[in-house]
């Protein structure tokens, strides 16, 4: 009878450490699931600020075309003779 014992409290020594194993896993899993969520929040913000300061970068660039910048004057230049296209096209429609 003692060895039945004995079997019994070792299987309910490993019992007690495997559920304090699935604590603990269930713990780091609830750790790691903030911490991925945080993540994704900043990889979030971060891919707005960059899709803006796209924008903000070829806004910038069209300004400097448009002001005659040297290093622009061949994109100022063709920016120039659209806009003079426009124009004519707008006059053209105006005259019918």
């Amino acid at each position: 009878m003692s060895v039945i014992a004995e079997i019994i409290d070792t299987l309910e020594n490993k019992i007690e450490k495997l559920f304090a194993k699935i604590n603990s896993l269930e713990k780091k899993s609830q750790e790691l699931k903030i911490e991925l969520e945080k993540s994704a929040a900043i990889i979030q913000n971060q891919s707005q600020e960059i899709v803006a300061l796209k924008a903000q970068y070829e806004t910038q660039k069209i300004a400097n075309a448009l002001l005659g910048s040297e290093e622009n004057k061949r994109d100022t230049k063709l920016k120039i003779n659209s806009l003079i296209r426009e124009i004519d096209y707008c006059i053209a429609q105006l005259a019918d």
